[in-house]
């Protein structure tokens, strides 16, 4: 059962969220079937009251299901049949809202052709069930509502039997289910859209048997998402294309310094636009000041800010420099600081050989395909809001604060999101906020419609947060075997956790455990790691993979790197470092090298192999590239993937993801795909000065995956920290230097 996961199975970054997640008050609904929304409307999508939670301790849950385990809130079957399925997360790309369709609807016997998606809310049903608050995030969205839908799916099931065996007058026991029919003796059969009525006024029950997993028809079967057709005619609606009646856009001039204030304001040829209804001065994330120009549309909006004529007092902020942070850092290196690990570093002095290097990563901008947006509709005593969110209670809470209502007053409808990659998951709530105090001062010039605040590709590049700026140093001393005898090393990075409410849950003794995950494992080395947080003004978030981003790079260049100088195979040198210990490990970089021909086919004059492997979330992933230099610039061919994310449920979405996510990492690589700063303002602003990767740089690719009955484990992000490391380790065969910067430096 989901309320038995141990610590050790979750996310590391968000591994002590459980156990002060589980004594969040949840509010449960009294013990009864699916809610009756209306007499035709079939099995109800469920109405519960809209209570956020406040993730507070509080006593203990009263005896019965909770909201999270009853099918009122996930299940809807409409009289033709069709079964909606209500995810309890953000779909923006991953595939949840299939994969988790997927696992409902195998226990629930639907027929896979009419099973839809919809999207949950910030009420207290949609909380993750392991977490116990409102999070998509940590690849945890399979992993930790398997059982949950299984058990949801079942349960509804059951309801129907029961319905088909009251109106047949038989024992339910006689009665089968079969691709959304019950079916009985002399055949008799009814579909679920003429039982889901019925259905509604029975009892949900509590246990009920779940399915042999050699049964399955639909987990573990290659499946095209539910909104695959939607996204590819351009008929999906997501947050940016909300309209709501008499609805009104703002866009925000924001400081070109984080934090900075307005000095003064000549707003007057902004007003004189058409379609300009207000000009607004609103507070902004971090206590920065900006303009909000409201209008009847975005291009009335940007012309309007276009039109301000602004001057900023940036006299009280840092104003960073890139340049001059990197020398800070290296600086701060060569300090003493917490420690993570603390072995001997004593063998240092008497290993025969020793390796030193530094690291450096920038920062990096999230650059999700639709910009950030939230619309607010605001009344008398309530709220609603729209928008992609990656933790709709947390939200709400937030739009409670800043509109002096209570949480269960604010309603929060999810939407489909054009990518996020973490940034639609701060804290601070930063964007909703900001929506929130324009349509609260938009509201007090006289204007009680909904205003939708429109980010644009430039607001969305420049507007924060970013994955952390990293430098990495170490000294390893080791054997003529590879045999590592010390290994000494420094991390210099922003904590992403400190000073917000995870703080407490992440950061111990001075160290951000998101900056750590992934060091030293699964190599049993000696290790003393050193960790500096530096407080720096520049807004910092998790990005795909998190710390993983730079200590799968560090970890795996490193290790590859004590191979080639003590001639060893990259690939039995780290088998031989897995022992008995690391079975995934092994097994998932076996199916790599198998599927690639590594070590067994010859390749092309010019070319090079490059290994990597890397757990993170739960789920390991090795890959096996081929890669080349052409003109002097790194050129990546063919990779071929090993995963082991134990059992697959839609393997069609772990190859796009296992893709995507590689995709993101080879971006990683590629000259310009760095966030810089100078004299505190960042120098890039759209895809033409932010590389990302394109077709034309897509390498032939292979997803294999280790066959496994256990329950799966997440593959949103896990893809995304081999792929470079990999890249790089292959150029470093070719030219015989390693790489020890992102993006790639062949200086």
């Amino acid at each position: 059962m989901l309320n038995n996961i141990t610590a050790h199975d979750l996310p590391r970054a968000l591994q002590r969220l459980v156990s002060q997640a589980r004594n969040a008050e949840i509010a449960t609904l009294p013990r009864r079937s699916f809610l009756k929304l209306a007499g035709s409307a079939g099995l109800a999508l469920g109405a519960f009251p809209q209570v956020a939670l406040g993730q507070a301790a509080s006593a203990a849950q009263p005896a019965g299901l909770k909201p999270f385990q009853q099918p009122s809130a996930f299940v809807h079957i409409a009289p033709n049949g069709e079964v909606s399925v209500v995810t309890n997360r953000l779909e923006f790309g991953q595939g949840v809202q299939t994969g988790l369709a997927m696992i409902l609807a195998e226990e629930l016997d639907a027929d896979w052709n009419l099973v839809r998606g919809a999207h949950g809310s910030n009420d207290p049903a949609y909380v993750d069930p392991a977490f116990g608050i409102h999070i998509t995030g940590g690849s945890s969205t399979v992993k930790n509502s398997f059982t949950q839908y299984r058990e949801l799916g079942a349960r509804a099931r059951a309801m129907l039997l029961a319905a088909a065996a009251k109106r047949w007058n038989v024992d339910v026991k006689t009665l089968r289910t079969e691709a959304g029919t019950v079916l009985g003796a002399g055949g008799n059969k009814l579909g679920y859209g003429e039982l889901a009525e019925a259905a509604m006024s029975l009892p949900v029950p509590e246990k009920v048997p779940l399915k042999d997993p050699k049964d399955f028809r639909i987990i573990g079967r290659p499946t095209g998402r539910l909104d695959a057709k939607a996204k590819s005619s351009g008929r999906q609606d997501f947050g940016i294309d909300v309209r709501r009646p008499g609805q009104l856009t703002a866009v925000v001039a924001r400081p070109p310094v984080f934090g900075a204030r307005l000095a003064s304001v000549d707003d007057s040829a902004a007003r004189a636009i058409k379609g300009v209804k207000a000009v607004l001065r609103v507070p902004l994330d971090g206590g920065a000041e900006g303009i909000a120009v409201v209008a009847d549309g975005y291009w009335q909006g940007n012309q309007g800010r276009e039109a301000l004529k602004l001057q900023w007092d940036t006299s009280k902020v840092e104003k960073v420099d890139s340049e001059k942070l990197l020398a800070q850092y290296r600086e701060l290196a060569g300090k003493p600081g917490p420690r993570k690990f603390d072995a001997d570093m004593a063998p240092l002095a008497t290993a025969p050989r020793t390796l030193d290097a530094e690291f450096v990563f920038p920062y990096l901008a999230h650059a999700a395909m639709e910009p950030l947006n939230c619309t607010v509709a605001i009344t008398e005593g309530s709220a609603e809001i729209w928008t992609g969110s990656q933790s709709p209670g947390l939200d709400g809470i937030a739009v409670a604060r800043v509109l002096s209502l209570k949480p269960e007053q604010v309603k929060v409808h999810v939407q489909m999101a054009g990518g996020g990659f973490g940034r639609r998951f701060a804290s601070s709530s930063d964007f909703v906020v900001e929506a929130c105090e324009i349509a609260k001062a938009t509201r007090a010039a006289g204007f009680n419609v909904p205003v939708r605040t429109l980010w644009s590709r430039e607001d969305d590049m420049r507007g924060g947060y970013y994955r952390p700026m990293h430098l990495h140093r170490a000294r390893i001393g080791f054997d003529e075997r590879g045999k590592v005898l010390a290994w000494d090393h420094v991390l210099v990075g922003q904590s992403i956790t400190t000073d917000t409410l995870f703080a407490s849950m992440m950061v111990k003794d001075g160290i951000d455990s998101t900056a750590t995950e992934g060091m030293r494992d699964p190599y049993d080395v000696p290790m003393r790691l050193t960790v500096h947080h530096p407080k720096v003004n520049v807004p910092v978030l998790w990005w795909r993979s998190v710390g993983s981003t730079h200590t799968a790079f560090v970890m795996e260049t490193l290790i590859d790197e004590i191979a080639r100088g003590t001639k060893q195979d990259p690939v039995a040198y780290r088998m031989a470092l897995f022992g008995d210990k690391h079975v995934r490990h092994r097994d998932a970089l076996q199916l790599a090298v198998d599927k690639s021909g590594y070590g067994k086919q010859k390749l092309a004059e010019g070319r090079a192999w490059g290994v990597a492997v890397h757990e993170s979330f739960n789920t390991v992933v090795a890959f096996v590239v081929e890669a080349s230099l052409k003109n002097g610039q790194p050129v990546l061919h063919r990779v071929t993937a090993g995963i082991h994310c134990n059992l697959a449920v839609n393997p069609r979405s772990i190859e796009a993801q296992v893709q995507g996510a590689a995709v993101m990492g080879l971006s990683m690589c590629m000259p310009g795909s760095a966030i810089t700063l100078k004299d505190g303002v960042v120098e890039q602003s759209n895809f033409s000065d932010f590389t990302v990767a394109r077709i034309t740089d897509m390498p032939a690719f292979e997803v294999h995956i280790v066959p496994s009955a256990d329950a799966p484990t997440g593959l949103g992000e896990p893809g995304l920290p081999p792929l470079a490391p990999a890249f790089a380790n292959a150029i470093a065969q070719l030219t015989g230097k390693p790489i020890r910067q992102l993006p790639f430096n062949l200086a």
